[in-house]
C-alpha cells in the first residue's frame, strides 16, 4: 500500500467500515464501493483479505482494528506459536531484530518489561506502531534500519534475550540454511552473544538439525514447533554458558487443542521394535516429532512397532486416545503388486481416497493417475513398506 493509504487506513470511521465489512468477499466490497474517491477502497479490500487470514492465524487478534501487510501476515509467527515461543523467555530487556508484523514482539512484550522492536522496512513499523496503540502496549521501542547495525551500535551485555527470524529468500526463491538468511545467523553468533547470553533463533521449518553446532557452537537446544499438525518453526536456543560435552536436547512440541511435548536427543535412533505385520491400527506421529527425529522414543512410550525401519508408520492392535499425530483404522491390507492392484481396488470397492505415500517407488500422482483413483475424506490409502521391504498398501479409515 502507499504512504497515502496507510494514513487513510488510519482514519477512525474507515476503520470501523473496515471492522464493519470484514467478513464479505474482498472483490464484492471493491465493486460495491467503486468510483468512492473519498474512500481508499483498493487498500480498504486488501484489509478485509488480510483479516479474514488473520482469524485463523491471530484468532484473539483479529478482533482487534489492527492494520497489516499482506507479506507481512504471511511471514509473521502464528498466534499460538508465538505465545508458546514467548514462554521460553523472559527478563528486563529483549531486542527483536526482525521486527516484521510484530506479532513476536507483543507476544514477547508479556515477558519483559522492554522490547525493542526492529525493522529496516519503515512502510512496516508505521503500521506496527498504530497496532500498539490499539492494543494498548506501551513497552515497545520501534527502531528503524539495519538491525544488525543497531545491535552491533549497544553496549555489550546490553540484553538479557536476543530474538531474530531472519529473512529466507536467495535469489527471490525460499532457502532454509542459516548463512542464506538475512540477517546472517552464524556469521552474528559471536556478536550476538556478547550483546546478550541468550538467544533464540526461529529458523526454517524444513532446516536440517543435525550439526548444527557446528556453524552455532553455543547451541543449547532445538525445539520444533507445529500446530495443527503442520509443522512451523525451528527455534535454536543459543547460551553464552553453554558447556561444549553432553548431546544435544531435542523438543517437538505439538499445538493443537492442547499441547503435547515430547524430549530427547540429537541422533537418537531412527527406528524401534518393527512390526512382523500391519495390526489392527496404524499411526502416523506428528510432523514435529518426525522433524525432532524423536518417532522412536514415541514409540516406545506409547508401545507401539515400527512397520518399517525407514519411516515413522507405527502399528499396534490397541486404539490409543490422545495420540500426538493421525489415527487409522485398518480395514484391509496387501503386497502391492502392480499388474493386479486394479482388481485388488475393484475387490475392496475401492474407486476414491486420499493417497499417502512414503519409501514407495510412485509418487501419490502418479498412483492416482495410473489408478484413476477419485479424491475421498473417508477412505485412506497408505503406500510403503513392510519390515522385509516389500512394497504394502493398506486401506484404511477414520477410528
Amino acid at each position: 500500500m502507499t504512504s497515502d493509504e496507510l494514513h487513510a487506513l488510519m482514519d477512525p470511521e474507515v476503520r470501523t467500515m473496515i471492522m464493519e465489512h470484514r467478513e464479505d468477499d474482498p472483490a464484492a466490497f471493491a465493486l460495491l464501493f467503486h468510483g468512492r474517491h473519498d474512500l481508499p477502497v483498493r487498500a480498504m479490500a486488501g484489509q478485509i483479505a488480510c483479516m479474514q487470514k488473520a482469524e485463523k492465524k491471530l484468532p484473539t487478534l483479529f478482533r482487534f482494528p489492527l492494520l497489516y501487510s499482506r507479506v507481512a501476515l504471511e511471514q509473521a509467527s502464528g498466534e499460538r506459536a508465538a505465545a508458546y515461543k514467548a514462554r521460553l523467555m523472559s527478563g528486563k530487556r529483549l531486542i527483536d531484530l526482525t521486527g516484521g508484523l510484530g506479532i513476536d514482539s507483543i507476544m514477547l512484550s508479556q515477558r519483559f518489561e522492554e522490547v525493542v522492536y526492529c525493522e529496516r522496512d519503515t512502510g512496516l513499523a508505521e503500521p506496527v506502531s498504530h497496532n500498539l496503540r490499539v492494543l494498548g502496549i506501551r513497552n515497545i521501542d520501534i527502531r528503524t534500519g539495519d538491525s544488525t547495525k543497531l545491535l552491533e551500535a549497544c553496549s555489550d551485555g546490553s540484553f538479557d534475550w536476543i530474538y531474530a527470524d531472519p529473512a529466507r529468500r536467495e535469489g527471490g526463491r525460499r532457502a532454509a540454511g542459516l548463512q542464506v538468511s538475512s540477517p546472517d545467523m552464524v556469521s552474528l553468533h559471536d556478536t550476538l552473544l556478547r550483546k546478550a547470553p541468550m538467544v533464540c533463533i526461529k529458523a526454517s521449518p524444513v532446516l536440517e538439525i543435525s550439526g548444527l553446532r557446528k556453524l552455532l557452537p553455543s547451541l543449547s537446544g532445538v525445539t520444533v514447533v507445529s500446530v495443527d499438525q503442520e509443522c512451523k518453526e525451528v527455534l535454536l536456543l543459543l547460551d553464552r554458558d553453554r558447556q561444549q560435552a553432553g548431546l544435544l536436547p531435542v523438543r517437538a512440541v505439538c499445538l493443537d487443542d492442547g499441547e503435547f511435548t515430547l524430549e530427547g536427543t540429537e541422533g537418537e535412533p531412527r527406528a524401534g521394535t518393527l512390526s512382523g505385520a500391519p495390526r489392527g491400527y496404524l499411526y502416523e506421529p506428528d510432523p514435529a516429532i518426525i522433524k525432532a527425529r524423536l518417532v522412536a522414543r514415541l514409540a516406545e512410550g506409547f508401545g507401539l512397532t515400527f512397520l518399517n525401519g525407514s519411516v515413522g508408520y507405527l502399528t499396534s492392535d490397541r486404539f490409543l486416545e490422545g495420540f500426538p499425530g493421525r489415527s487409522f483404522r485398518v480395514v484391509r491390507a496387501a503386497f502391492y503388486k502392480p499388474k493386479s492392484f486394479s482388481s485388488l481396488l475393484e475387490s475392496w470397492g475401492v474407486r476414491s481416497a486420499s493417497i499417502q505415500r512414503r519409501d514407495f517407488p510412485l509418487s501419490p500422482e502418479e498412483i492416482r493417475k495410473r489408478y484413476r483413483l477419485g479424491e475421498s475424506d473417508d477412505v485412506f490409502l497408505f503406500f510403503t513398506k513392510d519390515a522385509a521391504g516389500k512394497l504394502l498398501v493398506l486401506c484404511c479409515e477414520k477410528p
